[in-house]
């Protein structure tokens, strides 16, 4: 891959281009990483243009609906839009079942849109460990909405707040008990909640469960100032109270203003350049000739209870370092 060369395709709207670079940057093998680094560099400067949006919500509550209603109606008003899909990796085979581009067949086939579907990789919240890059390459190809949809909910879901402007908590249409359900760390991290499948036989339900969030959210502190988080409601099946949606998008990036977001993104910036510090110190410190060689017998030691557990990682750090 000759980087110039792709970084010029990849800026003119080259879709395959695109996709190559993310399965670039989605490699673990080392000369991967370092090609992938040297096109980001090159891209850097054209990316950033995007309006970042990360949606998360439990299983069964229509994230892949709502996404692909509400990217449709975003092209139809003249928007680029980019979905990063994450799956669930197996734990047993890694493997992952990639459904979503399936399940987003008509945002899919649009020129406009651009849906990727990656697995997680076991990393926590959800979010592929090089969904930050994915996300660069596609504002550097020209996409002016990029979409972040994570598996499920947990408070480990800061991974996706991190990279992104605004936190959509996508909820179902029940309140009571099943909003207790809800991780309140998740709920802190929102933004926006939106309450999905307001029509029908549920839309009563989904009225009622509005007004309980709505009112569960006020005894939260906001997380950004001057913003109190809405609480709408969407029928993803009637493609009803999407432009809300993203009038509400619109009135938080302007509470946050340009320089807010500035701040906001320098943050995350920061953030993600120690999880790359923290990734790359433990794959180093596996792949250290000391700790392979003690790191079998503590774990076996600390397993059967022959020692604490922080004594083993002390001695194991002190061989890293190099003091043993």
């Amino acid at each position: 891959m000759d980087i110039e060369e792709t970084a010029e395709r990849i800026r003119t709207g080259d879709r395959r281009a695109l996709a190559r670079a993310i399965t670039l940057a989605e490699s673990s093998r080392a000369d991967h990483r370092e090609r992938a680094e040297a096109l980001l560099a090159v891209l850097l400067p054209a990316t950033g243009g995007s309006v970042r949006l990360g949606i998360s919500g439990p299983p069964g509550v229509g994230k892949s609906s709502f996404i692909e209603a509400f990217g449709s109606r975003l092209i139809e008003e003249g928007h680029r839009v980019a979905v990063l899909a994450i799956d669930p990796s197996s734990r047993v085979t890694g493997g992952s079942i990639l459904g979503d581009k399936t399940r987003m067949e008509r945002l899919a086939r649009s020129p406009e849109a651009f849906v990727r579907p990656s697995p997680t990789g076991g990393s926590l919240g959800g979010v592929a460990r090089r969904t930050r890059e994915a996300l660069l390459l596609c504002e550097a190809a020209g996409f002016d909405v990029t979409i972040v949809e994570t598996v499920g909910v947990g408070q480990s879901e800061t991974a996706v707040a991190d990279m992104v402007d605004l936190f959509l908590l996508l909820l179902p249409p029940a309140g009571g008990d099943e909003l207790q359900g809800i991780k309140k760390g998740v709920v802190e991290l929102a933004d926006l909640v939106v309450v999905n499948k307001a029509d029908g036989d549920l839309l009563a339900s989904a009225r009622r469960a509005a007004a309980e969030y709505q009112s569960a959210l006020r005894m939260l502190r906001p997380t950004t100032a001057d913003w109190q988080v809405p609480v709408l409601q969407v029928s993803a099946r009637e493609e009803r109270g999407l432009d809300e949606v993203w009038q509400a998008v619109g009135r938080f990036r302007a509470a946050l203003g340009e320089a807010g977001l500035a701040r906001k993104r320098a943050a995350q910036a920061r953030a993600w350049m120690w999880s790359e510090i923290d990734d790359s110190l433990i794959r180093a410190f596996r792949a250290h000739p000391a700790v392979a060689a003690r790191l079998a017998e503590a774990e076996a030691a600390v397993s059967e209870g022959r020692q604490p557990a922080a004594t083993a990682a002390r001695e194991l750090l002190a061989a890293f370092l190099g003091r043993t």
